[in-house]
């Protein structure tokens, strides 16, 4: 009998009082011969990646700074109402930050083009399906951006719960029951799709940034908006 079959007889059989062995199967990840796998292709795209790349260091400071702007910004509002005052309507200030923040993402937007075009395609990428994924990404991420806008309104979109400006209640209707913030994973979506088109490694990596972005301030949006509502009931309670 061989060692292997000899191994699965003392797991089918074990001796009187211990527990069966789980098989092992292959010998599990200690037996992989990680030497031999190729790496080529990683190894291919890591090369087209310039960290030390300007225009990849500005895209990459445009995508961190704007969500921490807005929520720092509008954090601010909330607790100071200094915009208001200073615009002498929670509207107009409202407004004014959604035009800075509109210009922060369109400059977001474009520090990241140009880091795609400086740095190389990957050839692998440079395909058809991938093309066409790409479209399609871009198709339903705009998709979800569009129709968050719709449903939640000017206010609704640009932080207007921090300049007082509440909802009469939460929005559930398309898309938001299909999908918690389609507003940022719609705009997630869209430079995914981006990047697939230009075949670009660096357009994928700077995605991923996005998503980790989004994913951070959402953590302090989130409950944060919640207590706002929160705050409104307990008024209404005491009225």
């Amino acid at each position: 009998m061989s060692g292997r079959g000899a191994a699965a007889e003392r797991n089918i059989n074990p001796a009187a009082g211990q527990r069966p062995l789980p098989l092992d199967c292959c010998g599990g990840l200690n037996n992989v011969d990680y030497s031999k796998m190729d790496l080529k292709p990683l190894d291919e795209f890591l090369k087209l990646i310039n960290i030390r790349d300007s225009s990849f260091c500005i895209a990459v400071i445009a995508i961190i700074f704007n969500p921490v702007f807005w929520n720092v910004v509008a954090r601010w509002e909330h607790s100071t109402r200094k915009l208001t005052r200073l615009f002498g309507s929670p509207y107009v200030a409202c407004y004014c930050l959604a035009f800075v923040i509109i210009l922060l993402n369109v400059y977001r937007s474009h520090s990241m083009t140009v880091a795609m075009k400086a740095q190389g395609r990957l050839e692998m990428m440079d395909r058809t399906v991938v093309f066409y994924t790409g479209v399609v990404l871009i198709v339903l991420g705009t998709l979800l951006v569009v129709s968050s806008f719709l449903a939640l309104g000017f206010t609704g979109t640009f932080l207007g719960d921090y300049f007082g400006v509440l909802m009469d209640e939460k929005v559930t209707g398309f898309p938001f029951n299909i999908i918690d913030n389609p507003m940022y994973w719609g705009s997630t979506a869209n430079y995914l799709g981006l990047a697939l088109i230009a075949a670009s490694p660096v357009g994928l990596v700077l995605t991923a940034l996005v998503a980790v972005a989004y994913k951070v301030a959402l953590r302090f949006e989130g409950p944060f908006t919640e207590q706002i509502y929160q705050e409104r009931s307990q008024h209404h309670k005491q009225d």
